[in-house]
Order: C-alpha cells, then structure tokens, then sequence
C-alpha cells in the first residue's frame, strides 16, 4: 500500500506540471530569470508596486526583507514604499478596499506572493506580454494564456493592444496567435518585455527569498565539495598505499 502510495505521489509531481502547461494553447515562452541579478529585480519590484500593488497584494513580503535581499539604500527602499508612513516591517498589501474590489471585479484580487511557485516564471512572463484586444470581453480585453481573464490590461498604455489572429473551425473561432497593435504603445515591443522579465524575475524571488541565498552559496558549497572529494581520495590513497591485496 505504501508502494502504491508513493508511486501515485510520483505520478502526480510528473503531471501536474504538464497540465497547467496545457491549459493554453499558446507555447510558452522563456523568462530568462537571473536572480543574480539584483538591478532587474529591483525595477520588477518598482513595476511590482507601481501597477500591480494597487489591486493585489503579497503579504507574505515585508519590505524589509526586500531591502536586505537586494543591497538597497534607505532611499531606494522609500521609492517602494508606499506612503512616508511606511515602515520596513510592514508587508506589500493592496489599496483596494475589499468592498470596492467586491463590487468592482466580483471577487477581491488574489494575493500574488506565491504566484511563481503556483505557476512557473515562463506561465508568469507569457501572461503579461499576452493580453489582446477583444471587444466582447467585460473589460475589452482578453488573454492569451488565460482565457477570460478578469481584469484589465494596466501595461496596455506602455505595450499597446495586440490584436488576435484568428482561425475558423467550423461555428467557432479559436485564437492561433498575436499581431503587434495597430496602435503602438509608449515602449518598443523589446523594451516593454524587459520590464516584464524584470517584473516577473522579482515575482519569482518573492515566491521563495531563500532561493537568492542559495544562488549566493552554490559556488562556496561546491567548491568545498570539490575540497573534500580530493582529500578524502588523497587520504583513501594513502591509507591504501601499505595494504597489500
């Protein structure tokens, strides 16, 4: 039984990661996220809180711990913040009253703290270059990986409006691809989806802050590996070296 058990768990871990790769049509595409590289990750969290912050929150965030991960000055860190009175301590939370969020979208926004861990940097990064114009849709827009997606295109003045390509299959429509907008936005194509590799790299680092220590400690633990292995193999030979076989 236990056999069965872990043979399931197994099974399990090999496909979920497929089927939420499956629920879109669309490839996805690559993030290219380097958590070394604080800069990006500091412009993903000025995005972050400049035009996400105002509908989700992440609570699980203190700015404090931002701060710290990322090297930043005092001033730097204010820049994040959201008003004087914020302190360090306090955590990323949303300015949306819930009742206006309620009434606005139906639901209150959800907190995007754990979003990388949930869906993948790739998924993430797909997402928000993938928002297209759709006339139907409740906010006139829609999304190519998530289909009927709930809220608006905030980026639409830096991206501009992709418009969908369209293939007929039979009383129905299904969406094959994008085009570039007909109206461009306030950035190139190249530079919107660097902010958007920045944006993402920072979502992926607040999913889990210690993966940053670890990408600073992998090349001292491997080196002391290598260390080790060579004097237990000089050891071994010498310990070796009088026993006859």
């Amino acid at each position: 039984m236990m056999r069965f058990t872990f043979f399931m768990i197994v099974i399990g871990l090999l496909v979920a990661p497929n089927a939420k790769a499956a629920s879109s049509n669309v490839p996805l595409e690559d993030a290219r996220v380097d958590l070394g590289d604080k800069a990006s990750l500091y412009r993903g969290a000025q995005t972050f809180m400049d035009s996400c912050a105002s509908c989700h929150g992440a609570k699980m965030m203190r700015f404090g711990r931002i701060g710290e991960d990322l090297g930043l000055t005092e001033e730097q860190l204010a820049k994040l913040m959201p008003t004087e009175l914020s302190k360090p301590g306090d955590v990323i939370e949303t300015n949306m009253p819930a009742d206006y969020a309620q009434q606005v979208f139906g639901i209150q926004p959800p907190d995007l703290t754990l979003t990388a861990r949930a869906q993948g940097a790739d998924w993430i990064y797909t997402y928000l270059i993938s928002f297209y114009e759709d006339p139907d849709a409740l906010w006139g827009v829609n999304n190519a990986v998530f289909s009927d997606v709930g809220m608006p295109h905030v980026l639409a003045a830096e991206q501009g409006l992709k418009q969908p390509i369209y293939e007929e299959n039979g009383d129905a429509k299904q969406l094959v691809g994008l085009e570039s907008p007909e109206r461009p936005g306030s950035m190139s194509e190249e530079a919107f989806e660097e902010k958007m590799r920045d944006l993402t790299a920072f979502m992926v680092y607040m999913a889990e802050p210690a993966a940053l220590k670890r990408h600073q400690y992998g090349p001292y633990v491997l080196a002391f590996l290598f260390i080790f292995t060579l004097i237990m193999y000089l050891l071994k030979r010498e310990y070796w070296r009088d026993i006859k076989h």
